[in-house]
């Protein structure tokens, strides 16, 4: 792991990667909010939507599978469609593939994805024999019962449409594929270090979303995903001895049929759907008080002390489900279940696979941050490749806070490591990179890295400083009762904290995402009861300061950023607002100043500190 990673545990959890149920009675369709912040119209957000239908019979022992996919697309937007996509994320898998060159071209590839090869680093893709790679192999798909033209495009199936989907017309395609399980090298696979048979994720043909945007047909490099909201009926045929946990409900009564069995799985509103399996799994359960059932599947082969680790984990995985369920939304579904599988941790539908060979705390800290994905990205369903700050910096933000109080840190700033990382990020020649850059456009992985968990959770952190924490509280809350169920983008974020805050705040979400302006303020001089602070870097911020009166009284004094067009509510006294193109700032006090400190509780991400205080 890059050094720089360590900066904080969500910096490391880039490297582990990065689930969902509910009853029917869940919607997709927007409501209206009955509060007094925001009100959602109706006709202003559309989203389509997809159920599907699928016979998979796989056999353990070449891991190949046969299957077969039903699914019916509702075209709910304004728009009429004369193509449609599918990814195939297996075929990634598989040397010469898009996954295998970005792995031999970039600076710094996952170590994970990586082997030697005649004394030097090679991709592991590239050195797949046939009898390894993946694939899923489309034979034949139709539209309304009739045949359709398709061409599979690296990971992308491209559907040239008989006939145009209408706006509100819904249409059927059924698609008979064949597919094989990949060796593990990234999430997903066969085999994976730690000896699980399966860890099936992003395993389906998974029709492309189209939004307000077009479509996001992205090729399957290395990043994460987007998925059209729908309802998943999964039949599964399996060698009977497996056991099988992941996303949805398992339907009773199992067919066995000699030496395979198959279980039924229904998922009501996710937007993926992914499944475990390994004939030596133990399978725990642990309920949630007035919440879901927890399920944990590990191998019985564990050395004794990660066996322990995984017991121990349960009662607190139960308090995550308890704090993030509090301080962001109740969680919607019945169940949730945590896995042995993958290459480090992932979250998914209903579910998270994770390595479990792992110290206690390191079992924990992941745990808390995939869990903590339910919520950001799994309920409230961002665009990954395009916002994947908006994920992986929120989820770190709230798993920081939700291990704080579980542990009994009670820290000043939970966040502290992801400021520490991001200073790093902002203070390294040629490193960063605007928020908005595509996840797979980075020039290397530590900046997308620190980009995506540090300096996102940094933005919500930082939010708390220029809004006030309690309106931070509510502005959570808030957005998973508009958002949830739906695909929000930044903008819809950072309007629901204006409204909850009734400050302006697009010129925070624009420096703080969309460039690379850095904060860095401090003191220029202190003349009797004059001071004159002055703005070194291009992003403006609102200004906490701490003054010590030459008697030893002191005062918190609060300056407004005039942008803002309001003020936080704090109990320090609040002073004139300071326009941001004036690069210096002066004041008198009301007696004679001995020294000021600029932002004392370094909840502003300021660059250099050192200037901060005279």
């Amino acid at each position: 792991m890059n050094k720089v990673l360590l900066f904080s545990l969500t910096a490391s959890l880039f490297l582990l990667g990065c689930g969902s149920s509910k009853s029917a009675s869940t919607t997709t369709t927007t409501t209206q909010s009955s509060n007094t912040y925001s009100n959602i119209s109706s006709s202003a957000y559309w989203q389509q939507h997809v159920d599907y239908k699928m016979e998979i019979d796989i056999d353990v022992n070449n891991y190949q599978y046969q299957g077969k996919q039903t699914l019916i697309y509702t075209n709910n937007s304004p728009d009429v469609l004369n193509k449609v996509f599918y990814h195939l994320f297996f075929n990634a898998f598989q040397p010469g593939s898009q996954m295998d060159a970005r792995l031999q071209s970039i600076e710094d590839p996952d170590g994970r994805m990586m082997t030697s090869s005649g004394g030097e680093k090679v991709s592991k893709i590239s050195t797949l024999k046939p009898n390894e790679i993946g694939y899923i192999n489309v034979t034949s798909l139709k539209q309304n019962r009739s045949f359709v033209k398709h061409e599979t495009v690296g990971t992308v199936l491209e559907v040239t449409l008989n006939k145009a989907i209408q706006p509100g017309e819904s249409v059927a395609f059924d698609m008979v594929f064949n597919a094989q399980v990949p060796l593990q090298i990234r999430r997903s696979g066969r085999n994976n270090a730690e000896g699980v048979a399966l860890s099936m994720t992003q395993w389906y043909p998974k029709l492309s979303e189209y939004d307000f945007e077009g479509w996001h047909a992205y090729p399957y490099i290395a990043r994460e995903f987007h998925g059209v909201w729908g309802d998943f009926d999964l039949k599964l045929t399996i060698d009977k001895n497996y056991v099988v946990g992941g996303t949805g409900y398992l339907q009773p009564n199992p067919v066995i049929n000699g030496n395979k069995k198959t279980l039924h799985f229904k998922a009501p509103n996710v937007h993926d759907f992914t499944w475990a399996a390994d004939p030596d799994y133990i399978h725990d359960s642990m309920q949630v008080p007035n919440g879901p059932m927890l399920h944990f599947y590990y191998k019985n082969n564990l050395p004794a002390e990660n066996l322990k680790h995984w017991k121990d984990l349960q009662p607190k995985t139960v308090e995550m489900m308890q704090y993030f369920s509090e301080n962001v939304g109740k969680y919607p579904y019945d169940q949730y279940s945590v896995i042995q599988g993958g290459d480090g941790g992932m979250e998914y539908a209903m579910c998270t696979l994770i390595t479990g060979k792992r110290n206690f705390g390191s079992l924990i800290g992941v745990t808390a941050h995939e869990l903590a994905h339910t919520w950001f990205q799994f309920l409230l369903a961002t665009n990954e490749a395009k916002h994947e700050w908006m994920d992986e910096g929120f989820t770190s933000y709230i798993s920081d806070h939700a291990m704080d109080e579980i542990n009994n840190k009670n820290s000043d700033n939970p966040a502290a490591g992801a400021y520490r990382g991001y200073n790093y990020l902002a203070t390294t020649a040629g490193l960063e990179r605007p928020q908005t850059t595509h996840a797979d456009r980075y020039t290397t992985n530590t900046a997308y890295s620190i980009s995506a968990y540090n300096k996102g959770s940094v933005f919500l952190s930082q939010l708390g400083y220029v809004i006030g924490e309690d309106n931070l509280k509510k502005t959570l809350k808030q957005y998973f009762t508009d958002w949830a169920f739906k695909h929000p983008t930044p903008n819809n974020f950072i309007r629901v904290a204006e409204k909850v805050s009734g400050l302006e705040l697009e010129w925070y979400l624009t420096d703080w995402t969309m460039t690379t302006n850095t904060i860095d303020y401090g003191v220029k001089s202190i003349e009797g009861k004059t001071v004159v602070l002055m703005r070194i870097g291009e992003m403006p911020m609102p200004i906490d300061l701490e003054v010590v009166y030459t008697d030893g009284s002191t005062e918190s004094l609060y300056i407004p950023l005039q942008m803002m067009r309001g003020e936080k509510p704090t109990t320090a006294t609040i002073i004139k607002d300071w326009a941001w193109a004036y690069p210096t700032y002066s004041f008198d006090a009301k007696k004679a100043v001995k020294s000021v400190e600029i932002d004392a509780k370094n909840l502003m991400a300021d660059i250099d500190k050192a200037n901060n205080k005279k």
